[in-house]
C-alpha cells in the first residue's frame, strides 16, 4: 500500500499547532443543547479550517420537521447541522469517525476561565466541551490532515461527521446519520472521552420517567379537607428508596465497568421536581423523576415495568392517586470486545503510546447504540477523562489530543491492511 506509520505520524506533529488553534476555535463557540444556538457557527469554522487544510467537507442541514418532532421545546425550530469530512477515495471508505459538538450549560464554579473563553494553561485547555468533546474531534480533525497529505497513496478513505446533540438523545444527530444511510465506512470509532488507557466496549441503558401523584387542593388552615399530594409523594419517594434502591443496586454486572461502583444497577430519585402552587394553598398535584440505569445484562422494559409495578402498589398501601409517566428509555450496549476494530485501535495505541488500552463498559450513555442496531463494527475510545465532563474548570491535556490524532491516523491504515 506504500505506507510508512512513521511518516504518517510525523505528519500529525507537523500540524500539531492545528490541532491546539482548532480546538480553541471551537470551544469559543457555545453549541449548547437543546437550544441550537451556535450550530451554525460550528459548521461553518469547522469546514472554513478543513478545507484550508485539503480536506473534503460538506455540511448537511437537518430537516426542520424531523428536528422538530424530536427534541424538546426550547430547541425547536432552530437548525441542526451534520459535518461530514472525508480524504481519500471515497468509494473504498474504511472507516468512519463520530463526534458531537453539542455541549451542556456553561454553569457556575469556573475559576481558571470562563466556559466559552478556552484558555490553555499548563498544557491544558479548558473550556466547556474541552473534554466532552471537542478535544475528540479536534483529534479526527488532525488525523484527517495528516492522513489527506498521502490521499493519491490510500487507496481507501476516510469520513468524519460531527453532529449534534448527543447531550439530549441524539436522534437529530448521530441517528438521522445512521436513519439516512450517511455512513459509508465498514468500522465506526466514536471519539468519545473514554481516555486513552482504555477503550469502551459498551454502555449502560436508561429509563427515565415521571411519578405524578394526585390530591385534592384546599385552604391551608383546613388540611383536613383536602388531599396534600406532597404526603403521598413523600410515602411514595421514601418507599422507593428504603425497598426499590437496594432490589436495583443488588444486581451485578460480570463486566468492568470505568467506574468500580457502576457494576450494578441504579436508580436515582428527584432529579426534577414540581408542585405545589401557594404557601397556604394544600398542594393538589407532586412530580418527582427517577433516572434509571441499566446493566448491560438489562433491558429496558422489564426495568420500566419493575418501577411502574413497584409504584404503584407503594401508591396503594399511600391510598394515593397515581401515574407513572415514561419520558425516555435507551437499550444498553454490549459488542464482541475482539472484533476486528479492537484489535486495531489495541495495535494504534501501542505504536503511539507503548500501551495496551483496557477494554470496559461506559456507565453512561453514548451514541454507539445507533451504530450496533445497523451493525457497524463499533467502538468508543477518545481522548479527555470522563471526571472532566460537564464539570467547572473542564479541560483536556493537549498531548492527549495529539496522540488520540496519532492514533485516528494511522488506524484506517491497520484496518485496511486487516
Amino acid at each position: 500500500m506504500g505506507f510508512d506509520l512513521r511518516r504518517v505520524l510525523s505528519s500529525v506533529d507537523s500540524v500539531r499547532d492545528f490541532a491546539a488553534r482548532f480546538l480553541t476555535e471551537i470551544v469559543s463557540i457555545p453549541t449548547v443543547s437543546p437550544w441550537g444556538e451556535g450550530y451554525d457557527d460550528f459548521a461553518r469554522v469547522s469546514k472554513e479550517l478543513l478545507e484550508g487544510y485539503g480536506v473534503s467537507v460538506e455540511i448537511h442541514r437537518v430537516p426542520q420537521e424531523y428536528v422538530d418532532q424530536r427534541i424538546p421545546q426550547e430547541g425547536r425550530g432552530r437548525p441542526r447541522f451534520i459535518v461530514i469530512a472525508r480524504v481519500g477515495d471515497k468509494s473504498n471508505t474504511v472507516l468512519h469517525y463520530n463526534g458531537h459538538y453539542d455541549v451542556v450549560p456553561g454553569g457556575p464554579g469556573w475559576s481558571i476561565t470562563e466556559p466559552f473563553r478556552p484558555r490553555i494553561y499548563g498544557g491544558r485547555l479548558y473550556g466547556r466541551g474541552s473534554t466532552d468533546m471537542k478535544g475528540g474531534i479536534a483529534s479526527i480533525a488532525t488525523a484527517l490532515i495528516a492522513l489527506s497529505r498521502f490521499s493519491e497513496e490510500q487507496g481507501f478513505g476516510v469520513e468524519a461527521v460531527f453532529v449534534p446533540d448527543e447531550e439530549i438523545g441524539g436522534e437529530t444527530g448521530t441517528g438521522y446519520v445512521v436513519e439516512k444511510g450517511l455512513v459509508r465506512g465498514r468500522y465506526v470509532v466514536i471519539a468519545e472521552p473514554s481516555g486513552l488507557s482504555q477503550i469502551y466496549i459498551g454502555h449502560k441503558g436508561t429509563v427515565w420517567g415521571e411519578v405524578v401523584v394526585k390530591g385534592r387542593t384546599g385552604h391551608g388552615s383546613t388540611p383536613w379537607l383536602g388531599v396534600n399530594a406532597f404526603e403521598k409523594a413523600t410515602y411514595i419517594a421514601r418507599d422507593m428508596f428504603e425497598k426499590l434502591v437496594p432490589l436495583i443496586e443488588g444486581r451485578r454486572s460480570k463486566y468492568t465497568y470505568d467506574l468500580e461502583e457502576g457494576n450494578k444497577g441504579t436508580i436515582m430519585i428527584g432529579g426534577l421536581l414540581r408542585g405545589g402552587e401557594k404557601i397556604n394553598q394544600i398542594p393538589g398535584e407532586v412530580v418527582f423523576s427517577f433516572d434509571r440505569r441499566l446493566t448491560v445484562e438489562e433491558n429496558p422494559e422489564d426495568a420500566w415495568e419493575e418501577i411502574k409495578r413497584f409504584v404503584e402498589e407503594s401508591a396503594r398501601r399511600a391510598g394515593a392517586e397515581v401515574m407513572v409517566r415514561l419520558v425516555h428509555k435507551m437499550n444498553p450496549v454490549i459488542v464482541d470486545p475482539n472484533s476486528e476494530i479492537f484489535k486495531a485501535i489495541e495495535r494504534a495505541s501501542k505504536e503511539v503510546t507503548g500501551k495496551t488500552p483496557r477494554k470496559i463498559v461506559c456507565i453512561g450513555g453514548l451514541d454507539m447504540r445507533y451504530y450496533v442496531a445497523k451493525g457497524y463494527q463499533t467502538a468508543t475510545y477518545g481522548p479527555g477523562a470522563l471526571g472532566m465532563a460537564h464539570a467547572p474548570d473542564e479541560y483536556i491535556e493537549i498531548e492527549d489530543v495529539i496522540n488520540a490524532a496519532k492514533i485516528y491516523s494511522i488506524l484506517p491504515i491497520i484496518l485496511a491492511k486487516s
